[in-house]
């Protein structure tokens, strides 16, 4: 599907989603295990722990991929224990090479 101007839509379109993910997710293998998911889903980008306790997950990829990961992250099945995730999702900016662990 277009949008005009012939931009691409739906679960192909490329898509840069940042996820905020609070609970019980440091020294868990928790962003081993979302760089494990993401790697499987062809996604690039990357997993960090922020000072305040939370794992902040970039990833880029097709919607359809990146909407798949954010569902894996609120599953119930990650090492740890997650409370709340937040997204926010925008156009891709490239520059990864793989998806790493910070």
């Amino acid at each position: 599907m277009s949008a005009p101007g012939g931009r691409v839509t739906g679960p192909a379109e490329r898509v840069r989603l940042n996820a905020w993910v609070r609970g019980r997710v440091q020294g868990v293998g928790f962003r081993w295990w979302t760089r494990s998911r993401a790697l499987e889903l062809g996604l690039v980008g990357s997993a960090s722990n922020l000072a305040d306790g939370r794992v902040e997950v970039v990833a880029e990829g097709p919607r359809e991929a990146c909407e798949r990961l954010l569902a894996l992250l609120r599953g119930g099945d990650t090492p740890g224990r997650v409370d709340v995730v937040v997204e926010r999702w925008s156009r891709p900016r490239g520059g990864f090479g793989g998806f790493v662990e910070r």
